[in-house]
């Protein structure tokens, strides 16, 4: 019996890489498979699910010289064990910035890396280690074809004004600009908008994707036009641990009246700040809601004001607002947040309808809101599989002719 021709597609942490396994030939890519292995610099541990959700395996692994290599070698045995008839085509990965010369998915080469190894600085909790596994798996299977995917790709269709910082214009043409992030989330949510809601996809929507990173965009007839995100991953809303928008000044008095460093400012910013910061608890908004802590509401509040204030932008580039979506672990999963943030929004008309909230339903607003309020699972790992999926195709075909 012939082999099964399927994708792997990769999105990985700092001290975590997930894993889908998805098969090809069928109208579009089928998961089979998917998985994580956590505690990539300490112990590691393993677990997988099929595609019905159902416990494929679990197992704590020895710790590896290099962890994405370790990682790699255990995920690829353990596909062959379990997917014997299984043939992989490809590997996908997610790739947070593309800076200026990545607008579209790219069969990755030593060229491609060593560029994007340059934008590092501009995504350090997130660059360096998307890279890393690309690097391993090249090492460990130099003939399997792999796809970068950015999450950057999708604002390029912001218009330039949108992109610009009212800075010097040689620093524009530098690449100093805004780009975006969490694209391939916006890009699903967008795709299957259209298909739920093809009058609400034409016109002007906001997608706020909360989770521990957290942003907003602003679609236009599916398209982006604007976002919370700039330069790097932390402008815009707070997050789990990263600050969000901040006055530059701020930095400016940290470096010359309190002695701070490059190296401590970045971890202030990305480690140290936002939901945890202003907590003083934790960066995980699912323990703050249960916490009580006067700390843990502030932290709280100011997540949806920033939410409902960068709502107010992005409805002002709009032009005016549509509808609003829901997307990502918190914006998914806490009724509670998403309550708040529609309360805040009443003056664009939002009405929320609180059973249809509390029951994550798929549009949460009343049939009298003047914007309709929707919940879209997202599925960045689908996206990758697509357009990996779409590169391999047209290089099995370029080669067949």
């Amino acid at each position: 019996m012939a082999n099964e021709r399927a994708l792997l597609v990769i999105n990985s942490g700092s001290s975590s890489l997930k894993f889908g396994l998805y098969r090809l030939g069928g109208a579009e890519p089928e998961r089979l498979a998917r998985g994580r292995i956590e505690a990539l610099h300490a112990t590691p541990r393993f677990a997988a699910r099929g595609a019905d959700g159902a416990s494929l395996g679990e197992a704590e692994l020895p710790q590896g010289s290099d962890p994405y290599d370790a990682a790699l070698t255990h995920v690829l045995t353990w596909l062959k064990d379990r997917f014997p008839r299984v043939e992989l085509a490809g590997a996908g990965h997610r790739i947070v910035h593309g800076g200026r010369d990545y607008a579209d998915p790219v069969r990755l080469g030593p060229e491609d890396l060593a560029r994007l190894e340059g934008l590092s600085p501009l995504a350090p909790l997130h660059q360096p280690q998307n890279l890393s596994p690309i690097r391993a798996l090249a090492a460990l299977r130099p003939e399997l074809p792999q796809i970068g995917c950015f999450d950057t790709a999708f604002h390029r269709t912001n218009p330039r004004i949108a992109q610009l910082f009212g800075l010097p214009r040689a620093f524009a043409e530098e690449g100093i600009l805004r780009y975006g992030f969490h694209g391939l989330s916006y890009a699903f949510v967008s795709a299957r908008l259209s298909e739920l809601d093809p009058a609400l996809a034409s016109g002007r929507v906001i997608v706020a994707h909360l989770g521990s990173g957290a942003s907003l965009c602003a679609l236009s007839g599916g398209r982006s036009v604007a976002s919370t995100m700039g330069f790097t991953a932390l402008d815009g809303l707070p997050m789990g641990t990263r600050s969000g928008t901040l006055d530059p000044g701020v930095l400016l008095y940290l470096l010359q009246a309190r002695g701070y460093d490059a190296a401590r400012l970045e971890h202030l910013l990305y480690a140290e700040s936002g939901l945890r910061g202003l907590s003083g608890l934790s960066g995980d908004m699912e323990v703050l809601l249960a916490s009580g802590d006067p700390g843990a509401e502030e932290a709280i509040a100011y997540f949806c004001y920033r939410a409902v204030r960068e709502a107010g932008s992005l409805a002002a580039a709009l032009g005016g607002v549509d509808g609003v979506v829901f997307t990502a672990g918190i914006g998914e999963n806490a009724p509670r947040i998403r309550a708040r943030i529609a309360e805040g929004l009443a003056w664009l008309g939002a009405e929320l309808d609180p059973a249809a909230n509390e029951a994550q339903a798929d549009v949460i607003s009343t049939p009298a809101s003047k914007i309709r309020l929707r919940i879209i699972p997202t599925n960045e790992e689908l996206v990758i599989a697509r357009a990996a999926a779409g590169l391999v195709g047209e290089e099995q075909g370029a080669n067949s002719e």
